[in-house]
């Protein structure tokens, strides 16, 4: 099944709650939620007390990717905000540190799921697999909204597909970066079933419309 995953990061912050309810009412699947801290990515975003606030204005699934360094620091504070998943970067830290983020977001009832920045292999996925419950490739490089999807991104997508069909199969593949009508039926024949949009969906008058054309348009 494909999943749309509208990502705030485009959405108007003034009447955030409105634009999750929009969205929410126009078929999206999950919310998107991206966390910045200026020093693993050059940008700053939110944090918890936005998650926060998002948990007690709507009762979406909320996909809240850490790009942030040390996410072990933070991640029982997201989870207590209302996260449904946290995701984190396995460039982001050790291996140890991120296993034990893992770990205590599962602690706390929460999904979770790693992420590949660009230039990081599929390969870099394999302690996690069968651990996480969803793997996010990035076809933009983060930090910013509104970047052109990144087509060499594609073989990475199908071979993080074979990983996951052979050792932890059912595990989401989930790509953010650039995704829109055209490029949706690009990631979804490559194996990936969460689609995340921004100003695919936030940015169109009719939301409603926008996903519908990304879900008719993907292969699945």
């Amino acid at each position: 099944m494909i999943k749309v995953a509208p990502s705030i990061l485009s959405a108007d912050f003034a009447v955030l709650g409105a634009e999750t309810e929009d969205v929410r009412r126009a078929g999206a699947d999950l919310l998107h939620v991206d966390v910045m801290d200026g020093m693993f990515v050059p940008n700053i975003s939110l944090g918890v007390p936005v998650i926060k606030s998002l948990r007690k204005a709507t009762e979406m699934f909320l996909d809240v990717h850490l790009m942030i360094e040390q996410p072990v620091r933070y991640v029982e504070e997201f989870c207590k905000a209302g996260a449904d998943l946290v995701n984190v970067h396995v460039e982001s830290d050790s291996e140890e540190n991120l296993l034990r983020a893992i770990g205590l977001a599962k602690a706390q009832g929460k999904k979770t799921g790693v992420t590949l920045k660009p230039k990081t292999p599929a390969e870099a996925v394999k302690p996690y697999l069968g651990l996480v419950d969803l793997i996010l490739i990035m076809t933009v490089e983060p930090g910013f909204g509104g970047q052109s999807f990144m087509h060499d991104m594609l073989p990475k997508i199908r071979a993080v597909k074979a990983l996951v069909d052979a050792c932890a199969p059912g595990t989401d593949i989930e790509v953010d970066g650039g995704i829109d009508a055209s490029t949706a039926p690009l990631v979804t024949a490559a194996g990936a079933n969460v689609l995340v949009a921004g100003s695919a969906v936030f940015g169109k008058a009719d939301r409603a419309a926008a996903i519908r054309a990304i879900r008719e348009n993907a292969v699945g």
